[in-house]
C-alpha cells in the first residue's frame, strides 16, 4: 500500500501519473501520443511545469478521460489535503457513457484502488463487455441495477452487492428511477 504524504499526492501531476501508470503507458509513450518531449512531461508529473488548456484536452483523450477529471475542483482547505471529499467538490470522471455521471470519491488517484460514486439514468447501458485486469465491488446505494457477469444477468436492488474479477461485465438500467451505486476498483482504472 502507498502512504505518501497527502499534500504531495493532491496534485494534477500525481494524478497524471497515476492515470498514465494504470494505462501501462511509460512517459515515453505518454509523451510521444501527446508530441511533446519526456522532459516536458516528467516536469509536469513532477507539479515543475503546468499544461495549458491544448495539453489537458489531449492528455484526457490519450488517457481516455474527461477534460474536465483533470481540472481541480473547489480549493480544499490544507487540513483536509488527501484525506476528505466534500460532496460538492467531487471530480467527474469515468467512461462519460450516455445516461451515466460518475464522481471521484476518493481524494486523489495516487492509492492501490478508486471509488467512484455512480448515477445510472434509467435507460442507461453499455451494450458491449468490458474487461478489465481489476478487481471490482459495487454497492446499490438505491434504486436497481442489472449487471452481466461472464454471460449471467444479475438484478441488483438498494442494499445489495457485486464483484467482478476480470471478468467481461456489462451494466444496464431499465429501471424507472435513477441506480446510484459506490464502486470500489483496484487498481484504479479512471
Amino acid at each position: 500500500m502507498k502512504f505518501d504524504n497527502p499534500a504531495h499526492t493532491q496534485t494534477l501531476g500525481a494524478d497524471l501519473r497515476a492515470l498514465r501508470k494504470a494505462r501501462g503507458l511509460t512517459l515515453a509513450e505518454l509523451a510521444d501520443k501527446l508530441g511533446r518531449s519526456v522532459g516536458w512531461l516528467s516536469q509536469v508529473e513532477r507539479d515543475k511545469s503546468e499544461p495549458g488548456v491544448t495539453d489537458l484536452r489531449h492528455m484526457s483523450k490519450a488517457l481516455d478521460v474527461s477534460v474536465s477529471s483533470l481540472f481541480r475542483q473547489d480549493a480544499v482547505p490544507a487540513h483536509e489535503q488527501g484525506y476528505i471529499v466534500r460532496a460538492g467538490a467531487r471530480r467527474p470522471i469515468g467512461s462519460r457513457e450516455a445516461g451515466l455521471v460518475e464522481e471521484l470519491l476518493s481524494p486523489d488517484l495516487t492509492d492501490d484502488f478508486e471509488m467512484v460514486h455512480s448515477t445510472f439514468q434509467p435507460g442507461a447501458e453499455i451494450t458491449q463487455p468490458v474487461t478489465r485486469p481489476t478487481q471490482e465491488v459495487g454497492y446499490i446505494v438505491s434504486g436497481s441495477l442489472d449487471i452481466w457477469v461472464n454471460g449471467t444477468t444479475h438484478s441488483l436492488n438498494a442494499g445489495d452487492s457485486f464483484r467482478v474479477r476480470g471478468e467481461p461485465f456489462r451494466w444496464m438500467n431499465p429501471h424507472p428511477d435513477p441506480a446510484v451505486v459506490i464502486w470500489v476498483i483496484a487498481p484504479p482504472v479512471y
